[in-house]
């Protein structure tokens, strides 16, 4: 039987969580847009001008029977720094938070428990910052945010940003790959 959830995540860019979700076995379908914001249907330029409220965020399609949410969960705070407020690496603002936004409420119970788990390792000293919000509306990005990677792999950004934390995900979650990567890493 063919069963679908839908798991939604702000981690930085847009360009660099799609690029890393998408290689993942039982993950359908990766779509960059805007949501946690109160504009309608919003542009790129005003997320960008911080007056939406909006997160870059991926709205991921995944088969529970092949990947889980917890799965996610690892990978999605392994592939960016959860303890930085509004920003990674270089890029700073509201729409750069860390976020998870819950599709039900067995997403929230199990993001909110495996941020406690995280804070326990990590004690006091960097606690994470990541927001847990119910998903409201999800508003798709403009078609030239979409497989942005994989249509310009030899850009700068991808190249310093983007080949990094697909390096990691090869490299600490081989056993979460399809079988046959997205685009040969």
């Amino acid at each position: 039987m063919d069963r679908r959830e839908v798991a939604v995540f702000g981690g930085g860019c847009f360009w660099c969580t799609e690029a890393v979700f998408e290689r993942l076995r039982g993950v359908l379908s990766v779509m960059p847009g805007y949501a946690g914001g109160t504009t309608a249907n919003p542009t790129y330029a005003q997320v960008c001008s911080e007056t939406t409220g909006h997160a870059e965020v991926v709205r991921v399609e995944f088969d529970p029977a092949q990947i889980s949410y917890r799965d996610l969960l690892t990978v999605f705070f392994a592939t960016h720094d959860p303890t930085s407020l509004n920003r990674q690496g270089a890029d700073v603002g509201t729409q750069y938070r860390s976020s998870i936004m819950y599709a039900t409420e067995d997403q929230r119970r199990q993001a909110e428990a495996f941020i406690g788990e995280l804070n326990q390792v990590l004690g006091s000293g960097h606690p994470i910052v990541t927001e847990v919000v119910p998903l409201a509306t999800f508003y798709p990005a403009e078609g030239y945010h979409r497989e942005y990677y994989r249509n310009n792999r030899w850009a700068p950004y991808c190249q310093v940003v983007i080949d990094p934390k697909l390096a990691k995900l090869h490299k600490s979650f081989q056993q979460l790959l399809k079988s046959k990567t997205v685009e040969s890493d």
